[in-house]
């Protein structure tokens, strides 16, 4: 969408004055992620503390931002990251409320891939063609459906002409801090709000974008209730619920035990995503005022710990099935109590997980629903693994569909359950659980994808190339290999210990496997965002969104764009 032309009566800004903003120097790189979520979670804290009003100038931001990061004990070297972070957190809420058609998106033209790419440039930037190279189009196209202005360009000029216009009251800024310095100023003096997203990598040529972070502000929106859920926070709520003594308020006092090997595995390290969503859900649900019914918290928090305790069964079954022998980094259950012990206490936390449900404080109606979701979702979740098993009877290459298909029946109803469960606590209708169903699929699949590529990464826990099972990195590269080199691959599924892994990883990094990976995993994130388009609660959909993101977001960011560490360089005498 071009902008609009320069209006004739809008009102001129006064000239700007020259800032620098926050301007990182080579060694200032972003902060690693999980220092990056200790970030996001102070700084709303401390804007809510100190009471902060937006517009704030860039040198009040530093100084905030130097402030915040002393309290929290990190280095100052991210002062610069956390400047933005203070910014975009100033303006959250205002951004909400603003039209999308009176909001401009404006990112940089790095994000192509230059050497292929075949759009034009005219006066007002880059004609994307739509050739589905890089992220461009994605987030042109979906943010030009909501009703945005979209600039592909770099140039205070073109920013300004349209802040003149009176026709754009919000700016989404993509981009390195050198493109987003040019334009502060402007923002700055007509009090437009501008929420940046930093590149990922520091350069100039063919960068990237973590993309749901760009897909969450773009999609800001005041009906969308969901924003306000702090999604950190309530996930270390629920982290809570398993230290020992939660534990024995939400299922009752341990019987001996047996009882007790059981919940020392639940109580177990892990992600927690299952328990997460359905809290989640719940309160997405509350939150906006659309929830048919409630629950109380202690309900709330056995419909939890009963997902919890479906997941940590199928793994005590699966490290039995896979002769597993490690699991977050310990021994696994069978291998530290034995295989007899290790059934018995699998069985028992399915048990637990239906007498748990059983005892949610719902209507009788809703009970039903609850189990009977439960009870599906289990079934689908065994003919899923029963597939492996048979599979691992003649190791061989499957088709695309067929992996798929075993992804979405061994991991999709893990998370549909999770999700219907808190839904079904909210008194959700049978329109919301299908459309969650759909969702779930794809996210599951996207889910497995992810987990086969870290499988194959090199010193993660699991890492190698499990013989007996299948795996969509060998599938794809045995199917893309040359015939000398499918016979590799089968004679590692057959058992051939000849076979080494730096063999495999030579065929699959020779048929470029894991980009073509890369593209399917995308495809199936934006499968499960399609699917929410008839999702009428803005609440739900916007946490269903943010939930793609929560679970998939592991790219570090690997530095800030290197045109201005050249020019703090030729500036600095001691370089």
């Amino acid at each position: 969408m071009n902008p609009p032309p320069p209006g004739t009566d809008a009102p001129s800004l006064p000239a700007p004055v020259p800032v620098q903003i926050m301007r990182p120097v080579q060694e200032n790189i972003p902060p690693t992620r999980s220092d990056r979520e200790q970030l996001n979670r102070a700084v709303k804290i401390y804007i809510d503390k100190q009471n902060l009003v937006p517009p704030i100038p860039v040198e009040q931001l530093r100084s905030h931002a130097e402030t915040l990061l002393t309290e929290v004990g990190l280095d100052l070297k991210y002062k610069e990251y956390t400047g933005i972070l203070v910014n975009n957190e100033l303006w959250r809420e205002y951004l909400a409320t603003i039209p999308y058609n009176r909001r401009l998106l404006l990112m940089p033209k790095c994000l192509r891939v230059e050497e292929r790419c075949p759009a034009p440039f005219d006066e007002f930037g880059l004609l994307c063609k739509e050739c589905g190279l890089c992220s461009i189009q994605d987030l042109q196209k979906e943010a030009e459906a909501l009703g945005y202005a979209v600039l592909v360009a770099e140039g205070s000029q073109i920013v300004m002409s349209i802040i003149e216009t009176g026709k754009i009251d919000a700016i989404v800024g993509v981009s390195c801090i050198s493109v987003l310095e040019r334009a502060f100023p402007y923002m700055e003096a007509a009090a437009i709000p501008g929420v940046a997203i930093p590149l990922l990598q520091d350069d100039c040529h063919d960068t990237n974008v973590d993309m749901e972070w760009v897909w969450e502000v773009i999609h800001l929106n005041s009906d969308d209730e969901s924003r306000r859920l702090d999604l950190d926070g309530i996930r270390e709520e629920v982290d809570s619920w398993f230290a020992e003594d939660s534990l024995k308020e939400i299922m009752g006092p341990s019987t001996g035990v047996v009882d007790d090997l059981a919940r020392s595995w639940l109580a177990k390290a892990g992600k927690r995503w299952r328990p997460f969503l359905s809290v989640a859900m719940y309160r997405a649900m509350q939150s906006a005022g659309d929830a048919a019914t409630s629950v109380d918290e202690l309900s709330l928090k056995k419909a939890a710990i009963a997902v919890e305790c479906f997941h940590k069964a199928s793994l005590v079954h699966d490290d039995i099935e896979d002769e597993d022998d490690l699991r977050y980094g310990e021994d696994t259950l069978h291998k530290s109590a034995g295989m007899p012990s290790a059934l018995n206490a699998g069985d028992l936390l399915i048990g637990e997980g239906y007498r748990l449900l059983n005892e949610v404080d719902i209507t009788a109606e809703a009970k039903v629903k609850l189990i009977q979701y439960a009870s599906l979702g289990h079934r689908e979740l065994c003919l899923g693994q029963g597939q492996e098993l048979e599979w691992r009877k003649n190791p061989s290459p499957v088709s695309d569909i067929e992996m798929m298909t075993l992804f979405q029946q061994k991991t999709a109803p893990a998370f549909a359950v999770a999700l219907q469960v808190g839904a079904c606590c909210a008194g959700a209708d049978d329109a919301l659980m299908s459309a969650i169903d759909t969702y779930a699929d794809s996210l599951g699949i996207a889910y497995q994808i992810n987990d086969d590529m870290q499988d194959a990464e090199v010193g993660a826990e699991g890492s190698d190339f499990h013989r007996d099972r299948p795996s969509l990195v060998l599938t794809m590269a045995h199917r893309r290999a040359q015939p000398a080199e499918r016979k590799i691959i089968d004679a590692w599924w057959a058992g051939d210990e000849s076979v080494n892994e730096d063999d495999l990883r030579k065929i699959i990094e020779d048929a470029e496997v894991m980009q073509r990976i890369l593209q399917l995993l995308e495809s199936y994130k934006q499968q499960a965002i399609d699917a929410l388009s008839n999702v009428n609660d803005m609440s739900v959909k916007g946490l269903l969104r943010r939930v793609v993101g929560k679970i998939f977001n592991d790219i570090e960011i690997k530095g800030w764009c290197s045109e201005f560490a050249s020019a703090d360089a030729a500036e600095d005498p001691a370089s």
